[in-house]
């Protein structure tokens, strides 16, 4: 289990494959592995290195229970990719780990070719502000909350009208969101960097190539968010994946995967 040495934390990643590396930055709550289902072998088959991450605050990592910042976490992977020696190179991020990505690219283009932005969004507003506050308060109570409408919440939140019109598919959904373990202190510690601020002024700043992909039945982070981030971004290409909700990297990784590869081999 490669563990790495990085600003007083243990960073947990997997490295696969051959090629020009791709580091990969997975969302709030969710771990390296999430990548492998479909994204991984996609792109190792594809001829790219992947480098997948479980971010600060996901076992084993270490869980940093006390809280931190997305710049703590853009320290990591900056970090990361200079002890692995990969820089400048392609990265992948979505929801959380896609304004991870932004923020790397916005501090350190030097360790960045290129971007690929799942899920993400430039600012937080009114909607999106309330349900995180309100995520953190529910986790601060301490109320233990049945595992299966945990799982039904979960899948209302995070998949399409598609999947959940399907009774198999959301059976099957359920279940893995039943058997996931109950959030613990390392991902309430990274529910702390919501609301994110307006960061759009900033991301004018942004010099390296970035493609935003956004779900047409994402929730959580709505598709207008993702196209006034592309917007946003000098010479930022943008997509929009129809029939997924949070998760299409999961829902529809064929179509996913073909947009990430796509611009990864764009000519620089």
């Amino acid at each position: 289990m490669p563990l790495i040495p990085v600003n007083g934390v243990r960073l947990h990643y997997l490295d696969d494959g051959d090629g020009d590396p791709v580091v990969m930055v997975m969302g709030t709550g969710g771990g390296a592995r999430a990548w492998h289902l479909h994204q991984v072998p996609a792109l190792t088959a594809a001829g790219y290195r992947t480098i997948t991450l479980d971010n600060r605050g996901i076992a084993p990592s270490d869980e940093c229970a006390d809280g931190f910042g997305v710049d703590d976490l853009v320290g990591d992977v900056a970090a990361l990719i200079e002890a692995l020696e990969l820089g400048p190179c392609r990265l992948v991020g979505t929801s959380m780990g896609a304004y991870v990505v932004q923020e790397l690219a916005l501090a350190r283009p030097d360790l960045v070719s290129r971007a690929v932005l799942m899920a993400t969004r430039g600012r937080s507003d009114e909607m999106r502000d309330a349900l995180a506050r309100a995520e953190a308060e529910l986790y601060d109570a301490g109320v233990a909350l049945p595992p299966s409408y945990l799982a039904a919440v979960r899948a209302t939140q995070n998949l399409s009208p598609r999947t959940l019109d399907d009774p198999q598919a959301v059976r099957d959904w359920l279940d893995v969101f039943e058997a996931t373990p109950p959030a613990g202190p390392g991902v309430r510690a990274q529910l702390g960097l919501e609301p994110i601020p307006d960061r759009l002024a900033a991301y004018r700043s942004i010099a390296v190539p970035c493609h935003v992909i956004a779900f047409a039945d994402d929730l959580l982070t709505p598709p207008h968010l993702g196209r006034e981030l592309a917007a946003t971004i000098p010479g930022a290409t943008f997509e929009l994946i129809g029939g997924c909700g949070h998760y299409g990297y999961l829902e529809d990784p064929e179509a996913v995967n073909k947009s990430v590869i796509e611009f990864l081999r764009k000519p620089a």
